[in-house]
């Protein structure tokens, strides 16, 4: 998230002072990435040591004001003209988590999938909920204020990006399984009819736990598919 630019584009509509930013940088987005006012003031520091902007005098109670300079606002179209680098992908917890949670001594993963996946379809039914409740206001003619639009945007997003993490998790449990399943019988089994391991145990749970080589080396294989699914799905609802 740029906090940097996005308080240069709310300058560029006027001066300014830090808790007024605040405010309207939050109505923007829904409060869903909320600053606190030391954060704005930091990043305002840096922009006036950067000369994008300068100070613009007080209001009438007091407040420092702060205006975008012509720096500034050859920086903001700079910044609406450059696609999002996905070159280096944001750190995600979750595709961490089952990373981690890949043969991890006592964990079941396909809990850890399950558990996630119920959290993901509740997120996106709650966004859903608030688009519905966004676009009733849009369309009714009750709103038609650029924040309630840029809000129903961001929404949005966070639908698509929430389907996709529901799309990957189906996709990381369907990968798991076959990997199990794929686990050879363990030497010396006559029959070699050894019934797979499921996913929860061994590869998919506590797979160190074997000692079989068969199954330390697909668990490895499901660590890096996993990351791989990361990476693809991050690029994938970046539309970040």
């Amino acid at each position: 998230m740029s906090i940097r630019h996005g308080l240069l584009a709310l300058l560029e509509r006027g001066p300014r002072y830090g808790s007024q930013l605040r405010t309207e940088f939050e109505s923007r987005t829904g409060s869903t990435w909320p600053l606190n006012v030391g954060q704005v003031y930091t990043t305002l520091a840096r922009l006036e040591r950067d000369g994008l902007v300068a100070p613009g005098g007080e209001d009438s109670a007091g407040h420092t004001l702060y205006a975008i300079t012509d720096p500034g606002r050859a920086e903001l179209r700079q910044w609406y003209e450059r696609p999002v680098d996905r070159a280096n992908p944001p750190r995600d917890e979750l595709a961490i988590k089952l990373a981690m949670a890949v043969g991890a001594p006592g964990v079941d993963i396909r809990a850890v999938i399950q558990a996630q996946r119920h959290a993901t379809v509740q997120a996106m039914q709650d966004y859903t909920r608030l688009k519905a409740q966004a676009l009733a206001a849009i369309e009714s003619g009750r709103s038609h204020e650029r924040d309630d639009v840029a809000w129903l945007l961001v929404l949005e997003q966070l639908i698509f990006q929430t389907e996709a993490e529901a799309r990957w998790l189906d996709h990381s449990e369907a990968r798991l399984v076959r990997l199990s399943a794929a686990v050879p019988a363990p030497a010396g089994d006559p029959a070699g009819e050894t019934e797979p391991e499921p996913p929860g145990a061994g590869t998919a749970g506590t797979a160190g736990a074997t000692g079989t080589a068969g199954t330390a080396a697909a668990a490895r294989a499901a660590a890096r598919a996993a990351v791989r699914a990361a990476a693809g799905k991050s690029r994938g609802s970046g539309g970040r």
